[in-house]
């Protein structure tokens, strides 16, 4: 498999490493100091590209990789207010996208067992919910996008929370995120349901990058010659 890798910071390098030991080939490298060669020539060297970049610049690398015919898997989080548009794009020219908070087989295993605890503890409402998602200092957005997704899966449960926000709030309609950025974590989330009697937790704490680095390729894989919209639930059969 040909690959482009679009950003090129520790992510990126954890990745190339991953797709060599698994006898892929890396065709293109794209970084802050080469955004020219983003074009369709090189793209279309690749048969899927993996665009690990941030929030400003993974529109615009999606979009490039729809117009060069090249499937994309996006591991960018920060963006998702243009989600519509991207996926609207990407059936309009014919291509092949996943995108995903988090490309981890734990994380994406953790999801799961999210929901299904949602599902049983919201009939309890002696017991309030609440997300904590810790990550290093370099992370740039805050909530994480992972935590943004545990959020929205909670509330497929809890119709009558209304949204997430990131500070203390007393409008019950609201689903608190806390986000604490504390070196060199990569990344801990937890759901805790609390009670005056007591808590039932969950947490999900990555080591290291290559849970994610390793799900990113898994899904290139998976992607590769490919048309359509797909999820990582598709990609491991969950």
């Amino acid at each position: 498999m040909k690959v482009a890798l679009i950003g090129y910071g520790k992510m990126g390098k954890t990745i190339e490493q991953i797709l060599l030991d698994r006898g892929h080939q890396v065709v293109l490298i794209i970084d802050k100091d080469n955004l020219h060669d983003l074009n369709n020539t090189n793209l279309q060297q690749a048969d899927v590209a993996i665009e690990f970049s941030n929030p400003e610049s993974a529109v615009h690398n999606m979009l490039a990789c729809f117009d060069a015919g090249t499937p994309v898997v996006c591991g960018s989080t920060g963006w998702l207010s243009r989600k519509e548009e991207i996926e609207k794009a990407c059936t309009v020219k014919n291509a092949g996208l996943i995108h995903a908070s988090n490309f981890s087989l734990g994380v994406n295993l953790f999801f799961e067992l999210n929901r299904s605890l949602a599902r049983l503890m919201h009939p309890h409402k002696e017991y309030a919910v609440q997300l904590t998602e810790i990550h290093h200092s370099a992370k740039l957005d805050a909530p994480s996008g992972t935590a943004i997704s545990l959020a929205e899966q909670v509330m497929e449960s809890y119709t009558e929370k209304a949204r997430w926000v990131n500070s203390p709030s007393d409008n019950p309609a609201d689903l608190y995120i806390e986000s604490q950025r504390i070196d060199p974590a990569p990344g801990t989330h937890t759901i805790t349901y609390s009670s005056p009697i007591d808590d039932i937790s969950i947490t999900h704490t990555a080591h290291s990058r290559q849970g994610f680095a390793l799900g990113a390729v898994l899904a290139a894989e998976f992607l590769a010659g490919k048309k359509g919209i797909y999820t990582m639930r598709q990609v491991l059969g969950l």
